[in-house]
């Protein structure tokens, strides 16, 4: 059993390698046929069909028919092309172009030219996200909801949900993170994208370009309204004078002087006076 499972790792093992190298020709050489491919390959025409069906359902090359009439009879050649997931699995330069494409820009134009480029990239993806929040309810926490769905179709795996002080905005993936670490200006245009579609001035508190696990965005909430406050503040003042009558307060921090020591004559009064 474990010969037969090693065997069947080995074939896996096999076909994987034999599929690489059936991308990289599709790559190198461009669209090809079955028969082409299987030349290349040095194996039959049926084997590679195998291994492109394989291909085909992974999404990775599809099959069209070739260009132009063809001759004779029978059915057109087909021929087999990359997709852009196929196309994906290869080694890119892109970051490595867009830094020194911005280098080139921040040496020429300084950091404002390096803002005007974020700006104008970040442009289209405030025009597409804008549709979908534009039909989301009118508080900030639900219309960065909206955004959050906007953003994932872009490729931020975006996520938006509501805390105590407002709402919160994460997204988990950046597509931009390498050039953004040396180019902090492409997080701040995308922070006021988010303030301006969201409808309120917001705050990053993390991003992944400066090594966070997630970029987070903080939504503030409305502002508490005060009328309570206010409103027992005047009730208090119908009830209980807000300063005291100046009478209280000198009965109450000064004492009364003593009068003087009572007379032990006889007092008199009117009636005294009063003839019998």
């Amino acid at each position: 059993m474990e010969s037969s499972a090693t065997q069947a790792g080995t074939v896996r093992a096999d076909d994987v390698r034999t599929r690489d190298r059936v991308l990289a020709l599709l790559l190198e050489h461009g669209p090809q046929t079955a028969s082409e491919l299987a030349g290349r390959l040095g194996v039959s025409p049926a084997a590679v069909r195998r291994h492109l069906d394989a291909l085909a359902a992974q999404g990775r090359v599809e099959e069209r028919a070739a260009a132009g009439a063809h001759r004779g009879r029978g059915r057109p050649a087909r021929h087999f092309h990359l997709t852009d997931a196929g196309r994906s699995g290869f080694a890119h330069a892109y970051d490595d172009l867009a830094l020194t494409a911005l280098r080139y820009v921040a040496a020429s134009g300084g950091p404002d030219a390096v803002r005007a480029v974020a700006e104008a990239q970040l442009a289209g993806l405030e025009q597409r996200a804008s549709d979908a929040v534009a039909r989301a309810a009118g508080a900030p926490v639900e219309r960065a909801r909206a955004l959050a769905e906007a953003l994932t179709a872009e490729g931020y795996a975006a996520t938006a949900s509501a805390i105590s002080s407002g709402g919160q905005l994460c997204q988990h993936h950046c597509p931009v993170a390498h050039v953004a670490a040396e180019f902090p200006q492409l997080c701040e245009v995308e922070t006021a994208v988010i303030g301006r579609l969201v409808g309120t001035h917001v705050q990053r508190l993390a991003t992944i370009a400066h090594g966070d696990g997630v970029c987070t965005t903080h939504i503030p909430g409305p502002p508490r309204s005060s009328g309570g406050a206010r409103a027992h503040t005047g009730a208090g003042n119908r009830t209980t004078p807000a300063r005291p009558v100046p009478g209280e307060r000198a009965a109450r921090v000064v004492p009364p002087r003593p009068g003087p020591a009572p007379s032990t004559s006889t007092p008199t009064n009117d009636r005294e006076r009063t003839p019998a």
